[in-house]
């Protein structure tokens, strides 16, 4: 519950971000930092557990995913490396990181949109995209249990590392 009120609470506020701050100096931002992370967790894989965070952190690490969600439009990068950091198993952190992702996106929609900032553009381009989103949806689920956990875990940090890279190329 801490992490669905925290993403509730960081989705305003990345609202309001989106309109004082350059877009591409957000995407590059968020990229260095999954860069660098994903590199050392790739490199060094056994990182401090923070099982003991509590839900006072999980709440603000979730406050800090929705505003992210919504200044970059990638929800669930910041819980992700959060429930990997946290050490729970993948089941786990599926339970954790699946619907919050699904609450950011869903009140990021909400908030945009009663802020007028999607238009037909905007529209079209997620129909372009969602093709993409179930291929990767239906491949996760096929993979998924199929990894112990530490494949799983550089799995992730492949992915965001690939997230990273991409939003640093291509986020001017």
């Amino acid at each position: 519950m801490p992490i669905l009120i925290g993403g509730a609470i960081g989705v305003p506020i990345g609202g309001e971000i989106l309109r004082w701050a350059s877009p591409a100096s957000l995407r590059i931002g968020i990229g260095v930092i999954l860069i660098a992370f994903s590199l050392y967790s790739l490199i060094r894989p056994r990182l401090g557990s923070t099982a003991n965070a509590g839900k006072l952190t999980d709440g603000g690490i979730a406050i800090v995913n929705g505003v992210v969600g919504v200044a970059t439009g990638l929800a669930g990068i910041v819980l992700t490396t959060w429930c990997s950091l946290r050490g729970w198993p993948p089941p786990e952190q599926r339970a954790v990181f699946q619907p919050s992702d699904v609450l950011v996106f869903l009140l990021t929609a909400i908030w945009l949109g009663g802020r007028g900032t999607i238009v037909s553009g905007t529209i079209e381009l997620f129909l372009i995209g969602l093709p993409a989103l179930a291929v990767g949806t239906w491949a996760g689920m096929r993979l998924f249990g199929k990894l112990d956990d530490t494949g799983f875990r550089r799995v992730v940090m492949a992915l965001l590392l690939v997230s990273g890279l991409i939003l640093v190329v291509f986020g001017r």
